[in-house]
């Protein structure tokens, strides 16, 4: 198989954009939508203002992509947020964020939603003790081959996983709409509005669960189309997600009603249930576990290639930076973003709930960084204007402000979070390692400063 060196800005277009669409939307549905709409109803204490905060949270997400947009198509790289980091803060930050998701952000993401895969397989087929564990590892293992086998295997697997998930969610639309209203009362609509920090914990779930769209960056430089299509890419992702999410809290309560929804832990599973009967209660759970496959195949996708872009800017990480030109698959990448998956996996047994472990490791780096992008918008604006930009944020700079500032908030509340927890110091370990890493690579890059570049 024919590997090669070439830079992450200049990799084959292979990627149609109904894959692309089918990645992005496959990698923000995930196991979160079936576990938020509940927390948000029952925070927010009203039907009316649990779907406005869904909409809000919609709205920000899209003003995020709007800024993507601009960044993908004007600097189209398969480094993703890494290369725009680069570019506009230079390279030692943007190596501390490409370690983040190497470590923390892309591969706790992978085995979260491993473990998830691997709860529902076990209600299938039980594995004894470790049942969920053993799952997980071989659906990492299974389809780490598959991206290894190319872009063009990964993106058809993921294409049919996320239309059988979408019909899973359609099917829970169907059932909130079939079922009688609950008995437990008519439902109030905008009675009473939530008071200010119970709109900030709401939004928190409902990002959480928007999360993933900022994915999108690292299939820019493999889109067939160029530019022109990278943005209705976003764009049709971020609408029809919108759509999904909107209308599955809207059937959720409508079959639950506000009390139903806001008591259930499988919110989901029961409205099926009631509408259709146990066999699609328990068959809501096979959907649960394609949603998380989807998750993991397409986070498997996007991640490998930071770690391609960090191998492809620093020499003595060069073995990363092999890319396999006829296949487009990113081999080293994925063979490292997997066994440090597998790694976490296996600390992951000791955990008792993955899904708030998630949250905690994960979400104080990622809004940091997502952040720092948006702030690489407006610096790069000023620094590099020569540089053609096929589309530009409407209402700049407010919207690209508005994101920033959302984001820092988001940052704030998710580290008190991760305090209150007693959580946060496992991520700021794993941060300062890579400060660490950093400096070996200064010292290393200096000895092998006479070796010459390789073509």
């Amino acid at each position: 198989m024919k590997s090669d060196n070439p830079s992450p800005d200049k990799m084959l277009r292979l990627l149609s954009p109904l894959s692309a669409v089918a990645l992005i939307v496959g990698i923000v549905i995930g196991a979160g939508i079936f576990k938020t709409p509940s927390l948000v109803a029952g925070i927010s204490g009203d039907a009316g203002w649990a779907l406005v905060l869904w909409l809000a949270g919609a709205m920000i997400s899209i003003i995020g992509a709007l800024c993507y947009a601009e960044l993908c198509t004007s600097y189209p790289s398969a480094g993703g947020d890494y290369h725009f980091l680069h570019r506009a803060m230079g390279r030692d930050l943007s190596f501390i964020y490409g370690w983040s998701r190497a470590t923390i952000i892309n591969t706790g993401s992978i085995a979260l939603l491993a473990f998830v895969f691997g709860d529902y397989m076990s209600t299938v087929v039980h594995l004894g003790a470790y049942s969920s564990a053993i799952w997980a590892l071989l659906v990492v293992l299974v389809l780490t081959g598959v991206n290894i086998l190319g872009i063009q295997a990964s993106s058809r697997m993921q294409t049919w996983l996320t239309a059988t998930e979408i019909v899973g969610l359609l099917a829970v639309v169907v059932a909130g709409f079939w079922v009688d209203a609950p008995a437990s009362g008519a439902i109030s609509w905008f009675a009473q509005a939530p008071a200010p920090a119970q709109w900030g914990l709401c939004l928190v779930f409902v990002l959480l669960t928007f999360g993933g769209w900022n994915e999108a960056a690292y299939i820019s430089a493999e889109l067939k189309g160029g530019p022109r299509t990278m943005v209705r890419v976003i764009l049709a992702s971020m609408v029809t997600l919108m759509v999904i999410y909107f209308l599955v809290n809207l059937a959720l309560l409508l079959g639950l009603g506000l009390s139903g929804l806001s008591q259930s832990k499988t919110a989901a599973a029961d409205l099926l249930g009631v509408a259709f009967g146990p066999w699609a209660q328990k068959a809501l759970g096979l959907f649960v576990a394609i949603a998380a496959l989807t998750s993991i195949n397409a986070t498997m996708f996007v991640g490998a290639r930071t770690n391609f872009a960090v191998g492809s800017d620093w020499k003595a990480l060069r073995g990363l930076g092999q890319w396999q030109l006829n296949i487009g698959s990113p081999k080293q990448a994925l063979l490292l973003q997997a066994a440090i998956s597998i790694g976490l996996i296996i600390l992951g047994t000791q955990e008792a709930d993955g899904f708030s472990a998630m949250v905690e490791f994960t979400a104080p780096v990622f809004w940091g960084f997502l952040c720092l992008v948006g702030l690489s918008l407006i610096w790069l604006r000023q620094t590099d204007p020569r540089t053609v930009r096929p589309f530009k944020v409407p209402l700049y700079p407010l919207l690209p402000l508005i994101f920033c500032a959302a984001c820092a908030w988001l940052t704030y509340s998710s580290i008190n979070y991760a305090i209150s927890q007693k959580a946060i110091h496992v991520s700021m370990w794993l941060i300062a390692s890579g400060i660490l890493a950093l400096l070996i690579l200064r010292i290393r890059e200096k000895s092998m400063s006479h070796l010459p570049d390789e073509a």
